[in-house]
C-alpha cells in the first residue's frame, strides 16, 4: 500500500465549478493532505464545506509571503494552480520553485474539446512542450500503440461552463464583502464584463442570424480564402505569450501582410471566438484596416460558430497562438503564427513573412502533427472536462494518480514508466 500522508496540497484558484473540490476530495481520500486558498467568494463558494480553506483577504503586494507563510505552516510540498500567468499564480510559482516545491498546472486542452491539460511547472508558453521537438516525441513514442481518438468539432461542455462562470461572478459581485483587497486578473471590472455578457446574451438571436448569412456568404462565394483565428484579448495566452498587447496590432500586421502578399482574387476571412462579447468593436477596426489597405471588398467577419464550417475550404490560417489550430493541422492547412505556442513546431508551422506566406504557402508535415498529437494524448491531454458531471467523473480516473506520481506525465513516458490511458469517452 502506497503511503501518501508525506505529500500536503495547496490549491489555489481553479476553474468554474466544483472540479477543484472534487480532486481535493480524492486527493485526502488517497492519504494526502489538502489545503485551499481562496481570494474571492466565488473561490470560497465552490469549495464545498470549511475543511482546509484558508481565505486570503490581504493586499496584493503581500501575497508572496502570505504564501511562503502558509507554506511553512502547513507543510506543503504541491501547489494546484488552474493558469499560470494570472499575478497571484506566477509569483506563487516563482516562490514555489525556490521553495523545492512541485508545482501541478491545470489548463484547458491542447487538444480541445475532449481532452484537458495537465502539466508540471508551467503551461502554453512556460510548458516542456515548447522545448521539445517532434524527434523527441517520437523517440519516447518508439515503445507505444496507442490507437489516437479524433476529437468532435464542438465544445463538450459549454453550457455548463457559461454556468458555473455565472454563478461564480454572482458570488464575486453581491457576497465578496470580506475579501475587499481581491482585484481580479482582467483588466475590466466586473461589472462592464458582466454588462458586455448580458448584451451577447440578448443579442443572441440575431448574432446567430449575422453568422449564418456570413458563413453562407463565404461558403458559396466562388473565390479561395484565408482565415485569422482570433482570440479573446484578455486571454492569458495572448495577453502573455505574444508580441501584441491589443488585437488591433494583430488585425494591422494580418491585413497588410494579405494586401500585400496574396493574390488579388483571394479573400481573407476573421473567425471571431465562440466566447467574443464585444469588448472590442472588433468588426469596425477590421473594416477600417480593410479599407486603408485597399482590399475592403476582399476581407470578411465572421461572429462565433463552428469553426468546421469555414474552414474546410480554407486555404491557409494564421492566428496568434490559438489552440484551434489542431483542426488546422488536421486537415493539412498552411498555418503561421506569431505568439509562443506549444505546437509551434518548424515541421507543421510556417517560419515565412506575413506577406510571404500568403503568397506561396507549404503544406505543414502531416506525419509530424500525427506524431506530435499522439504524443500529447500520450501525456499531458486527459480524457474528460472541468464543467459537466460526466466530465469530472471521466478526469478523476486518472488525474489524481498522475499528480502522486514521481514523474511529470512527459518524464513518465519518456522513461518507460507512464501507466495504461484512457480511451476518449464522450463528455456531454
Amino acid at each position: 500500500m502506497t503511503d501518501h500522508a508525506t505529500r500536503s496540497f495547496l490549491f489555489l484558484q481553479g476553474p468554474h465549478g466544483p472540479f477543484f473540490h472534487r480532486l481535493g476530495k480524492m486527493l485526502r481520500a488517497a492519504g494526502a493532505d489538502v489545503w485551499r486558498v481562496g481570494f474571492n467568494a466565488g473561490d470560497r463558494a465552490f469549495w464545498f464545506g470549511a475543511k482546509g480553506y484558508i481565505p486570503y483577504r490581504g493586499d496584493p503586494s503581500d501575497w508572496v509571503e502570505t504564501f511562503k507563510a502558509i507554506v511553512e505552516d502547513k507543510s506543503i510540498t504541491d501547489i494546484v494552480l488552474y493558469g499560470d500567468t494570472r499575478p497571484a499564480h506566477a509569483d506563487a510559482v516563482v516562490a514555489a520553485k525556490e521553495m523545492g516545491l512541485t508545482v501541478h498546472v491545470y489548463e484547458e486542452g491542447y487538444m480541445r474539446p475532449f481532452w484537458v491539460t495537465y502539466e508540471r511547472g508551467g503551461a502554453n508558453g512556460h510548458s516542456k512542450l515548447m522545448n521539445t521537438s517532434v524527434d523527441d516525441m517520437r523517440k519516447a513514442l518508439a515503445e507505444t500503440e496507442l490507437d489516437v481518438p479524433e476529437a468532435p468539432a464542438h465544445w463538450g461542455d459549454m453550457r455548463h461552463h457559461v454556468f458555473y462562470g455565472a454563478l461564480y461572478h454572482w458570488f464575486v459581485m453581491f457576497r465578496n464583502g470580506e475579501y475587499r483587497n481581491f482585484q481580479r486578473h482582467r483588466e475590466l471590472p466586473l461589472i462592464a464584463e458582466t454588462a458586455l455578457y448580458t448584451r451577447r446574451l440578448m443579442l443572441m438571436p440575431f448574432i446567430a442570424l449575422d453568422r449564418i448569412i456570413a458563413t453562407f456568404r463565404i461558403k458559396h462565394g466562388g473565390y479561395p480564402y484565408h482565415i485569422a483565428l482570433l482570440q479573446l484579448e484578455h486571454d492569458s495566452s495572448f495577453q502573455m505569450h505574444s508580441p501584441f498587447a491589443r488585437m488591433e496590432e494583430f488585425l494591422a500586421l494580418v491585413i497588410e501582410g494579405f494586401a500585400k502578399g496574396a493574390p488579388q482574387h483571394h479573400h481573407l476571412v476573421f473567425k471571431a471566438h465562440p466566447l467574443e462579447n464585444g469588448r472590442s468593436p472588433l468588426r469596425k477596426i477590421i473594416r477600417q484596416l480593410a479599407r486603408d489597405n485597399d482590399i475592403y471588398d476582399r476581407v470578411h467577419y465572421v461572429r462565433g460558430g463552428k469553426l468546421a464550417q469555414v474552414l474546410d475550404h480554407a486555404r491557409t490560417a494564421v492566428t496568434v497562438n490559438s489552440t484551434a489550430t489542431q483542426r488546422v493541422l488536421h486537415r493539412g492547412i498552411p498555418l503561421k503564427v506569431f505568439g509562443n505556442a506549444v505546437y509551434d513546431k518548424p515541421e507543421f508551422v510556417s517560419e515565412l513573412p506575413v506577406d510571404r506566406f500568403f503568397a506561396a504557402p507549404a503544406r505543414p508535415d502531416n506525419r509530424a502533427f500525427k506524431d506530435y498529437r499522439r504524443y500529447l494524448l500520450e501525456t499531458s491531454q486527459v480524457p474528460g472536462g472541468f464543467y459537466s458531471a460526466r466530465g469530472r467523473h471521466q478526469l478523476m480516473r486518472q488525474l489524481v494518480d498522475m499528480m502522486l506520481d514521481h514523474n511529470d506525465p512527459y518524464d513518465a513516458l519518456r522513461s518507460g514508466q507512464a501507466p495504461p490511458r484512457q480511451q476518449l469517452r464522450v463528455v456531454k
